[in-house]
């Protein structure tokens, strides 16, 4: 146990999830795999809820990291992670895909859990630290903090889409959201679109003098800007040339009947991914008999996510039947078009099906990154496979060889799956060689460093 940190993270999660009564394992997501490391050299902190509703713990140290819980109740989950980060900013920040819910009673609690994470950052922090916060759910916290403690180095980096003016325009509490980020000195976005998007709306909502990517707030100036999310490429080019990662995936391939082709996608079963297009769109390609019977599967891996979300049980139900109605009108003995599976995946087995798979499907309808696209990446050091990616991705700035579809367009993305699945080797060992290069140079490690250097200068 020990006092303040000089270097904290606060975001809506710790990096840990449970293990039986009292053991933690670290989590397996994007955001961890980032900041972790750079947490271990900094000897940091690492602020957020546990995952259990109405239960408090002290402090703890796990895996070389300092963590501090936040308490959340069971109805505070369901108003202010579930309710008004789930159901009204997800939504919206993700171009409307799902209507928005706007409930005062749901920001009400948004308010209250900000504001707890805020006074706990508060006493957690040392004089003049840093402290970097993470994401939509805590987008208030930035202000609150700096009114608390003026003497910290406050960054804050979003990590899914920030909308344009027409659209967070809808938001009753637009202005309180503005200002809460603009506690900030550096507000951190995956694209460039999403930077211009919020410096406009600060001038254009809160009046603040604004040119390019700085906003004067009082005396203060808050950068926007982007960095891209990534990958750690060393480690998983590394994985994947593990003999028993190989062996998996031709164990993969032939567990599927060995055919010609391996499509395959992998996501959280969320509506902003486009799992029902791409399912569409390779429907009609059986139908029309351009996919001859055994010639080709499609593994789509759909990861269990809000389950008690009523949109997403609707959205569960949806994909199901659309997957029962494929197989059950194209199937034959031995053989399913589609392989679906509604569970999650350890990282060595996502890395074998990577190696299987000879197109990526990445389609979705809007995404601030989308760490699946170069996760496939750096997997390929074969040379070999395809990446078929949605031009709504944050990701699609950077990997510019990829089979780029707009996922609205069924009969693109059918063109775009053929092309993939017939491309000559000699031409995806080209696209492939240069999508690597990007992800090896732009890795999850500059992506970190590169954004607290500009925050501590």
């Amino acid at each position: 146990m020990r006092g303040t940190s000089s270097f904290l993270i606060v975001a809506n999660r710790l990096p840990v999830d449970r293990v039986g009564e009292k053991q933690w394992r670290r989590s397996p997501g994007g955001l961890v795999t980032a900041i972790a490391p750079v947490m271990q050299r900094r000897d940091g902190a690492w602020l957020g809820w546990h995952g259990a509703a109405g239960e408090e713990l002290k402090p703890f140290d796990h895996d070389g990291m300092h963590l501090i819980p936040v308490p959340l109740s069971q109805l505070e989950v369901e108003f202010y992670y579930e309710g008004f980060s789930n159901a009204t900013l997800w939504p919206l920040y993700h171009d409307v895909v799902a209507t928005p819910v706007y409930s005062r009673v749901l920001w009400d609690a948004y308010k209250a859990v900000n504001d707890r994470f805020a006074r706990a950052a508060a006493d957690a922090a040392a004089p003049g630290a840093v402290v970097w916060i993470q994401d939509y759910q805590l987008q208030l916290v930035p202000a609150m903090l700096r009114k608390l403690r003026p003497d910290l180095k406050i960054g804050f980096f979003l990590h899914i889409p920030f909308p344009p003016a027409e659209l967070f325009w809808q938001l009753p509490w637009r202005k309180e959201i503005l200002e809460g980020l603009l506690g900030a000195d550096l507000v951190g976005f995956q694209r460039p679109g999403g930077a211009s998007n919020f410096v406009r709306l600060a001038r254009r909502v809160l009046n603040l003098p604004a040119s390019r990517n700085e906003i004067q707030v009082d005396d203060r100036i808050v950068r926007a800007e982007a960095y891209p999310i990534s990958v750690d490429f060393g480690s998983l080019d590394q994985l994947v040339r593990e003999p028993h990662i190989m062996t998996r995936a031709k164990e993969i391939r032939a567990e599927l009947g060995n055919p010609d082709h391996v499509l395959l996608g992998v996501d959280r079963l969320d509506y902003t991914k486009g799992i029902g297009q791409r399912l569409k769109a390779y429907g009609e390609l059986l139908a029309e008999g351009r996919i001859e019977p055994g010639e080709a599967v499609f593994v789509q891996i759909a990861t269990p996510t809000r389950e008690r979300v009523e949109e997403y049980i609707r959205l569960r139900n949806d994909i199901e039947l659309q997957v029962g109605r494929l197989n059950g009108e194209y199937g034959l003995f031995g053989w399913s078009p589609i392989n679906y599976m509604h569970q999650s995946y350890n990282r060595e087995e996502l890395a074998a099906l990577y190696c299987a798979a000879d197109v990526m499907v990445v389609t979705p309808l809007r995404d601030g990154m989308n760490l699946v696209a170069k996760e496939y990446v750096a997997c390929r050091h074969d040379l070999r496979g395809a990446l078929v990616l949605s031009e709504f991705a944050g990701a699609a700035d950077e990997l510019k060889h990829a089979y780029m579809v707009n996922p609205y367009d069924i009969d693109g993305m059918k063109r775009a799956m053929m092309t993939a699945m017939h491309e000559p080797p000699h031409e995806l060992g080209r696209r492939m060689r240069s999508l690597r290069r990007r992800v090896a140079t732009h890795d999850v490690d500059r992506w970190a460093s590169d954004f607290l250097k500009d925050l501590e200068a």
